[in-house]
């Protein structure tokens, strides 16, 4: 009897140290599902109040409804707040508790978010003491950066298009994207580049987001031969002056040369390729006649980029009131004579034989007709802001943007006074040379309108011009923004392709455009007449518009990109610093958690 009394008394030992182990063991595991769920309820607060943010900043690409939402926001007095549920789970409440702009940062702002996800027992919208809850803070960056629209030779918001090319007639030497299709018809053209196509539900009519054939391409022999008397092509890949693939200094300069062979290094994409809705392909095709070799890199889908919008006009004119040159010292050590100067564009007047400074704090009210020679070059320092039209040509000397409220209107060729050079065996001393060259960005409001409009004529160029054609389109609140139509009249009483000047202002001093050393942006239509009196015409800089319906007059067309507006290293600022249009983006900064409660005593 003794013996079965111990073996007893052992084993309800053993079965209560059992009950309370697993009853511990089902606690722990109530707890941590509580915890787990009460998380998600807080993430599901903050993304509320970030998606609630983030909608009309990427619509507008201002700060301004921002501003008014979260300004005197407090752990008191919480700004843009939100109140939700997950059926079957909780609710939450999330709220901003700081709204900061970093350092007096113009472009950007900090918002701080705290979100409590709880278990509401009692269903009266309230937390109560002994509810269940977590609570976090998210900390969220929105910021209006620099615009990837800038990596390209040619960059489309619609519909990409080259048609009626043959390999030798049109030579691209950059990269090219749209957002929507790609094609090339009737022709097929030299692109030295990444083609790029994305899917766009957007648009009046959907783009599958497709390059519908392969261009010609060089090989990097090729292209080499062919950039050795062009100083204004980018540099063919060399191991022995870029690195070997996977090395720091190849890491450094692989998005500022042309390679044929594509390839994933270090999980990015590095030398030419084609990019669209069906994934990332390698492709060799050296002549018109050949057939590409294709090799599948990734099967991911390519995605739109958000295009920069210059529909305020006057928030670029106070950027211009208040520029002060900020590089005091260039990278080669040297100083620089333009440090903490203010923005401004001089022409020459010849009554007086003095230059003339035509901008007020670098702001000019109403249009203005600017020419430069050989002789006195336009001089531009900084951005600087027409209300209304620009009217250029000839040449041009400084480092600055034009931003006009209306058009810009190219009547001549556009050329540096002082130009870039890109050959060279060492791409550091390359970039110390170029970083003090002179270099142009024209940002319109409206179009960029190459040529004589007095010559314009249906259908070259003012088919291309006007719907449908022009591409109509929803923004990211669902409204619809129509397509652009060139025969439309405006509030100046003229029709859109035209300058406020007029016809006969533009006819008088017009020539045929067979060079433009420029960074061209534009809200809606970059086109018109190029190369009317022939020897082809030669874009040393970037194309940007929403659409594109230039016509060319005589061949070859040459495309270059000018990498000098490319981010560079870990500062992300580029070589030259023009104080180009940008980009809404959102980045999470950090995470927090501020304590979990578990309710009825338990914690």
């Amino acid at each position: 009897m003794l013996t079965s009394f111990v073996v007893l008394s052992l084993l309800a030992v053993a079965s209560a140290s059992y009950i309370d182990s697993a009853t511990q063991s089902v606690r722990t595991s109530a707890r941590l599902t509580s915890e787990v769920q009460t998380t998600h309820l807080c993430e599901s607060g903050v993304q509320d109040v970030l998606r609630e943010l983030w909608r009309p900043f990427k619509v507008n690409q201002d700060f301004d409804a921002m501003e008014d939402e979260c300004s005197g926001a407090s752990l008191g007095s919480p700004r843009a707040t939100q109140l939700g549920e997950i059926p079957g789970v909780g609710k939450f409440s999330a709220g901003v508790i700081d709204f900061v702009s970093p350092g007096s940062d113009p472009y950007v702002r900090v918002a701080t978010v705290r979100a409590v996800g709880w278990f509401d027992v009692d269903g009266d919208d309230v937390l109560d003491e002994t509810e269940t809850r977590k609570i976090v803070d998210v900390t969220a960056r929105y910021e209006l950066a620099r615009s990837q629209v800038f990596d390209y030779t040619y960059f489309i918001n619609n519909y990409g298009w080259m048609d009626g090319f043959a390999a030798s007639d049109l030579i691209i030497n950059g990269d090219m994207r749209a957002n929507g299709n790609m094609e090339f018809i009737n022709g097929s053209p030299t692109v030295n580049g990444t083609v790029i196509a994305a899917n766009n539900d957007k648009l009046g009519t959907p783009a599958a987001g497709l390059v519908n054939t392969l261009p010609v391409k060089w090989n990097n022999p090729t292209y080499t031969t062919n950039a050795t008397s062009r100083s204004r092509m980018r540099q063919a890949y060399n191991p022995a002056i870029h690195g070997a693939k996977g090395s720091a200094q190849y890491t450094q300069w692989r998005d500022f040369v042309f390679d044929s062979e594509a390839s994933i290094q270090d999980n990015r994409l590095a030398g030419a390729a084609a990019m669209d809705a069906t994934g990332v392909r390698s492709w060799q095709r050296t002549t018109a006649a050949s057939t590409p070799t294709v090799v599948t890199l990734d099967t991911a889908a390519t995605k739109e980029v958000i295009m920069p919008d210059l529909g305020d006009i006057d928030y670029y004119a106070s950027i211009s009131r208040g520029y002060r040159n900020p590089k005091q010292f260039y990278s080669d050590g040297t100083v620089n004579p333009n440090y903490d100067q203010p923005a401004y564009l001089e022409v020459w007047n010849t009554s007086t034989n003095t230059y003339n400074r035509i901008t007020t704090d670098g702001v000019l009210t109403g249009s203005a007709m600017i020419v430069g020679t050989n002789s006195r070059p336009i001089k531009i320092h900084g951005p600087v802001t027409f209300s209304q039209d620009v009217v250029i040509k000839g040449n041009i000397t400084g480092q600055g943007t034009i931003y006009t409220g209306r058009n810009a209107h190219i009547v001549g060729s556009i050329k540096y006074s002082n130009p870039p050079d890109f050959r060279g065996s060492n791409m550091t001393t390359i970039d110390q040379a170029n970083e003090k060259k002179d270099m142009l960005a024209l940002a319109a409001r409206q179009s960029i309108i190459m040529g004589n409009p007095a010559t314009f004529a249906n259908p070259y160029p003012l088919k291309y011009m006007t719907p449908p054609f022009t591409k109509g389109r929803y923004d990211e609140a669902g409204n619809w923004i129509p397509p652009y139509d060139a025969m439309q009249r405006d509030a100046t009483g003229m029709r859109k392709y035209q300058s406020a000047l007029g016809d006969s202002a533009l006819n008088a001093i017009a020539e045929g455009v067979n060079q433009i050393d420029a960074v061209l942006y534009t809200n809606f239509v970059g086109g018109g007449n190029v190369g009317t009196g022939g020897g082809g015409v030669e874009l040393n800089g970037t194309i940007i518009s929403k659409d594109e319906s230039i016509v060319t007059w005589s061949m070859p067309v040459r495309m270059n990109y000018d990498n000098r507006i490319r981010e560079r290293g870990i500062t992300k600022t580029p070589l030259i610093d023009l104080r180009l249009p940008r980009s809404p983006v959102m980045l999470r900064a950090t995470w927090q958690d501020r304590g979990f409660y578990l309710g009825h005593g338990g914690s």
